[in-house]
């Protein structure tokens, strides 16, 4: 929404449907202003937020609040988070063999 850090809570202010707020980082604050914004809304207005410039984390969060409905979601996203477990510790190792040969 070109960089429009407080549609987060307008939206949330209009609905009952659940919002997730994506600060941007701008060159002034580096996205700070954008965070507060999201995050400092009023009791009763609830706006999900995520890391600044995190549009894949806002994804996923919406995958998983729908997956809670959702068995086969549920499942892809387990076998993703598998998946990215199985890539950390195959990263590691590759790096502890690179320090071996320092």
């Amino acid at each position: 929404a070109g960089m429009a850090a407080h549609l987060g809570g307008v939206l949330a202010a209009s609905t009952t449907l659940p919002v997730i707020g994506i600060p941007c980082s701008a060159k002034v604050l580096d996205g700070m202003d954008a965070m507060l914004a999201t995050v400092m809304m009023p009791p009763g207005i609830p706006v999900a937020t995520v890391g600044v410039n995190a549009a894949k984390n806002a994804a996923l969060l919406a995958a998983e609040i729908l997956a809670v409905g959702d068995d086969d979601l549920m499942q892809k996203l387990i076998a993703m988070r598998e998946n990215m477990a199985k890539q950390v510790v195959e990263k590691d190792k590759a790096l502890q063999e690179k320090i071996k040969e320092i």
